[in-house]
């Protein structure tokens, strides 16, 4: 426990020098964006920690438990058992010729066996109960997101599920709604280049979870330009700037965001999805 509150504090002072960073290189204009992560980053540290306490704690008493014999040593115990002959001899004298038969003795590793398969047996029947009231994520994902474009008189354009999909939704978007003809490797371009020239509108968008810092922009745009790096709310905003157009998209359960609401040009239809395809988070076209 000693070890763990150390390496909490720790985190706790790497993290109060990250925010403390963080602000200091906000703009006016990216300022409120800035607070609200640093208020996010907070929360999650806070809420990790007390996860990771809570699941020490929880350790503690199973390794507790665990300190009977297994089911692998008992089941080997009973194995030794069952070989033993039934008259087998002590110094020369068979269990005939004593006095009196032994006590039947009580047989613990027979207990503790039954005692783990009836552990094991309600633990198979809560996993079977679980599997069977669970909640089916994608399908509840799928009939909501149906009614919501059938409201809007959208139907879902599907796009391959690879980490290109925003970028070749925003493509198919250019082609029905503004006649125009560009590749996944244009549009990636285009956005990079954007990105760059305007990168005081993206800072909030910068930090990186796993090193807890800023991402040098430069090397941001590299790898969104020259390999299949997945497309997000930074790649949406690019786009709605270089278009001058509204982006709207859709998220099953979510009031729709609309990305540069005030864009001159017809806005643009994307689905967002959470639950629906084995890679994970993934976009489609809306017609």
């Amino acid at each position: 426990m000693d070890e763990l509150i150390a390496r909490h504090k720790k985190e706790q002072r790497d993290l109060v020098a990250t925010i403390t960073s963080l602000k200091k290189q906000a703009s006016k204009k990216t300022r409120k964006a800035v607070n609200s992560k640093c208020t996010a980053m907070q929360e999650d540290l806070d809420a990790r920690q007390r996860k990771e306490i809570r699941e020490l704690n929880g350790e503690a008493h199973e390794e507790e438990e665990n300190t009977e014999i297994t089911p692998e040593q008992l089941l080997a115990t009973l194995s030794v058992e069952d070989q033993m002959p039934a008259s087998a001899t002590d110094n020369g004298i068979t269990s005939e010729q004593t006095s009196a038969p032994p006590a039947k003795k009580r047989n613990r590793a027979k207990e503790k066996l039954a005692k783990r398969q009836a552990q094991i047996d309600a633990i198979k029947a809560e996993a079977r109960e679980e599997a069977a009231n669970s909640v089916d994520y994608r399908a509840i994902e799928q009939e909501s997101m149906t009614k919501l474009l059938d409201s809007q008189g959208l139907t879902l354009h599907e796009i391959k599920p690879d980490g290109h999909c925003l970028f070749s939704s925003i493509q198919d978007q250019l082609r029905l709604r503004r006649n125009l003809e560009l590749s996944v490797s244009e549009l990636r371009k285009a956005a990079a280049d954007y990105i760059r020239a305007h990168s005081d509108d993206f800072v909030p968008y910068l930090f990186d979870e796993a090193t807890m810092q800023l991402r040098d922009v430069n090397s941001y745009t590299e790898e969104l330009e020259n390999t299949a790096m997945w497309g997000s709310d930074m790649e949406l905003l690019a786009f709605s700037k270089i278009y001058d157009c509204p982006i709207k998209v859709f998220m099953a359960g979510n009031a729709p965001i609309v990305f540069n609401e005030e864009g001159a040009g017809e806005t643009l239809y994307v689905a967002y999805f959470k639950h629906s395809y084995g890679l994970g988070e993934h976009y489609n076209s809306c017609r």
